[in-house]
């Protein structure tokens, strides 16, 4: 039974209007795909509900539409990830500005298995480049005397370079020492982040 076609879809909140993406995927496709799955936030933002939706729904021999890699991805790191999760589930990812399309390695031609290692590559360079500038950070605040030791909380860039490097093997207890915190506080950061509450509905009033 042949699979699915799929299209993701983020717009930012700056842009608000998804028509373009939405265009470029029918174009591509002469029609409709078979289920839209539309996230309306910004690159940098972690809550990307459609996304997980997608990644849950995605079956073998299914087919994923993407307008561009940028839609995808917050980053290399990001999208290497995605492209090998979604790959090794059996399914095929198209970016169609690109002109990009990653299949199953069952499926795959040698170009786009190349294509997709130079992505491995890049993801591991940026992987360096943010360890670089971590400890960069750390020299100049010891040069200015304002060094506190190990910081009590990671950034966003620090958590998401922390989860590549355990996918790539490396120990939880080296990145830690690598980021200069404790394991406890890494192992926090990692965790899952609860859903803020719903706000509280304002008191009504008498008429």
């Amino acid at each position: 039974m042949p699979g699915q076609v799929l299209a993701y879809v983020r717009v930012s909140t700056a842009e608000q209007n998804p028509d373009r993406q939405d265009a470029a995927i029918r174009d591509a496709l002469k029609g409709e795909p078979e289920r839209w799955f539309t996230d309306h936030a910004s690159g940098a933002s972690t809550d990307r509900p459609a996304l997980a939706a997608l990644l849950a729904h995605a079956r073998d021999e299914d087919t994923l539409l993407v307008a561009s890699m940028d839609r995808l991805a917050r980053s290399v790191i990001d999208l290497d990830r995605l492209v090998i999760q979604l790959t090794r589930d059996g399914i095929t990812v198209r970016f169609l500005k690109e002109g990009l399309t990653f299949q199953p390695a069952v499926r795959a031609d040698p170009l786009a298995v190349f294509q997709l290692q130079v992505m491995g590559a890049f993801a591991q360079l940026e992987r360096a480049l943010i360890r670089d500038r971590q400890r960069e950070g750390i020299e100049a605040a010891k040069a200015r005397g304002v060094y506190r030791g190990r910081a009590r909380r990671l950034t966003r860039e620090q958590v998401e370079a922390a989860r590549a490097d355990i996918r790539a093997g490396i120990p939880k207890a080296r990145i830690a020492r690598d980021l200069r915190v404790a394991r406890q506080t890494l192992y926090d950061a990692l965790k899952p982040q609860p859903a803020p509450p719903p706000p509280t509905p304002a008191p009504r009033t008498a008429s």
